[in-house]
């Protein structure tokens, strides 16, 4: 009987997780969806504008992808959504003619420092007490 108590537990702490995702999420669409971005509009600037451990300031899109939780086909359509708004660009690689990397633009950048401040504050609002 006990594990049945710890296992309810353990499921208990993974809906709560679920349930803090999902409200957070939602908390950052609607911060985020008055600069024109959704959350993960914001995660793939915010990665570009981080920049890579090798000082490169371009991504591969595979390198995207293993970073942020969304299928290719998805992730294809929001760098294409970026683009289109002028905050990515998008070049062949020159070490493999087949991949593709993404850089932000000026106005990519200036719009990730104008917004950073507001996604940060929401995961302040939202983790700050999961602790």
């Amino acid at each position: 009987m006990a594990s049945n108590g710890a296992e309810q537990a353990l499921v208990e702490q993974w809906r709560d997780i679920l349930a803090l995702h999902a409200h957070t999420q939602c908390e950052l669409d609607r911060a985020l969806g008055g600069h024109g971005l959704c959350a993960s509009d914001f995660e793939v600037l915010d990665l570009l504008a981080e920049g890579r451990a090798d000082g490169g300031c371009a991504y591969r899109v595979q390198e995207i992808s293993e970073r942020v939780h969304l299928s290719q086909s998805a992730l294809s359509r929001l760098i294409g959504r970026l683009e289109k708004d002028g905050l990515v660009e998008r070049a062949m690689c020159a070490e493999d003619r087949r991949g593709v990397r993404v850089a932000l633009t000026a106005k990519g950048r200036a719009l990730h420092g104008e917004v950073r401040p507001v996604q940060r504050a929401v995961l302040a609002r939202m983790l700050g007490d999961a602790d």
